[in-house]
């Protein structure tokens, strides 16, 4: 889990929502960016795989950024969004394993056949026949 805290920098602009005459004076929400290809943390092949899997999220200067207004205090929403946008890049670092196609064996075949052959009889009997 790489921390790249430092490397982030944030915006803010005023929340909506709760927080009565405060929420038309003091700036809560915090947007956080990051320039991903100017990251020193990570090499050439995370960036890839950063840059696939948060495509949606990264703007046409190749920001990612992230926007948190849960809180009703700045300092909080900042750490909110420091902690997010972290969880967010390392699951996009991490690569699926292979998936290696199997067949079922014998007694799965087997077994599956016995319960749809079961639930036929079932409901055969259910059937008035005069």
């Amino acid at each position: 889990m790489k921390n790249f805290s430092k490397e982030l920098s944030f915006k803010t602009s005023r929340s909506s929502g709760a927080g009565g005459q405060n929420v038309n004076k003091v700036e809560t929400t915090v947007t956080v960016l990051w320039k991903v290809d100017a990251s020193e943390f990570f090499n050439e092949d995370e960036k890839f795989l950063i840059h696939n899997k948060l495509k949606n999220r990264i703007n046409a200067e190749g920001y990612l950024f992230l926007t948190v207004s849960e809180s009703r205090t700045q300092l909080m929403n900042k750490n909110k969004a420091i902690e997010k946008i972290i969880e967010i890049v390392n699951i996009a670092l991490i690569v699926p394993k292979k998936r290696t196609a199997t067949k079922p064996s014998k007694a799965q075949k087997q077994k599956r056949l016995d319960s749809k052959k079961k639930l036929s009889d079932k409901k055969e009997n259910r059937r008035f026949r005069f």
